[in-house]
């Protein structure tokens, strides 16, 4: 019987995580480098994965990087094989590189509705396709873990104006699902963390425009995420820990879609 402790234990593990150079993608990184993975990280900008790369050394965490925008097929079949060059495997594929676009859904630019739909679903299909034929199949071993969103569990307001970003999340959740059933025979497990409202690049707008107060208004924790608030449950679904564990979505949320909002 393993210890609890052990099966958290993340040492000898490859790691790759896009969108990985800020927010909650470094944070995931923070947490999977403590516990002992070789850490690759991707963004689009060399400068934000240089500074990453510093913060986390900081904490003893190494950290390798690799420039891709993986809105472009062409970048994410390079991240791929050059992850696999250099590290032989992938261990564990964290699924964070995201955008948004605000913007009334009757005027909302199909332009950026493609932007939106490449990066937050096309590319976790084709950079899940991509690390898990090279590797995790071959294998017989994977930990995929996707970053959803609240906004794809549930419709927002109109002041919100995210059409496009809530239903490329709602396809993120469903395909979580669907790669889980997919690929479960060959040792891999697939899920989600959907995170409510974080501060972030991303979020800021939101943010401003919505307000901290209205954010947190039915909220039954009372505040919006922090700086750890992700590492938690990004662990559990990255280790041993979660290997019974797949196709799941979980909120961290502070209870958000616990509850019916107020009349």
């Amino acid at each position: 019987m393993a210890s609890v402790k052990s099966t958290f234990d993340l040492t000898g593990k490859t790691a790759l995580i896009t969108g990985g150079s800020r927010g909650l993608g470094l944070q995931v990184a923070e947490a999977l480098g403590e516990q002992g993975a070789t850490i690759v990280l991707s963004s689009r900008k060399s400068a934000d994965l240089e500074q990453a790369q510093a913060h986390l050394s900081k904490f003893g965490i190494h950290a390798d990087w690799i420039a891709a925008d993986n809105s472009k097929d062409d970048d994410v079949a390079r991240l791929a094989e050059q992850t696999m060059s250099k590290h032989g495997r992938v261990d564990i594929l964290v699924n964070n590189a995201g955008a948004t676009w605000g913007a009334p859904t009757e005027d909302h630019p199909v332009d950026a509705w493609d932007k939106v739909m490449n990066l937050n679903i096309r590319s976790l299909f084709l950079l899940s396709q991509q690390i898990g034929k090279r590797s995790m199949i071959p294998n017989k071993y994977g930990r995929i873990v996707n970053i959803a969103s609240i906004a794809g569990l549930l419709g927002s307001v109109s002041e919100m104006q995210t059409i496009a970003y809530n239903t490329s999340k709602g396809a993120v959740v469903n395909f979580t699902r669907a790669l889980a059933g997919s690929w479960g025979r060959y040792g891999i497990t697939v899920n989600a963390l959907a995170p409510g409202f974080f501060p972030s690049k991303m979020t800021k707008g939101v943010i401003d425009n919505v307000g901290i107060d209205k954010l947190t208004t039915g909220v039954p924790l009372q505040r919006i995420g922090d700086g750890d608030d992700l590492k938690g449950a990004a662990l559990l679904f990255s280790s041993d820990a979660g290997k019974h564990i797949t196709g799941q979505i979980l909120a961290i949320d502070g209870g958000v879609t616990a509850v019916m909002p107020s009349s």
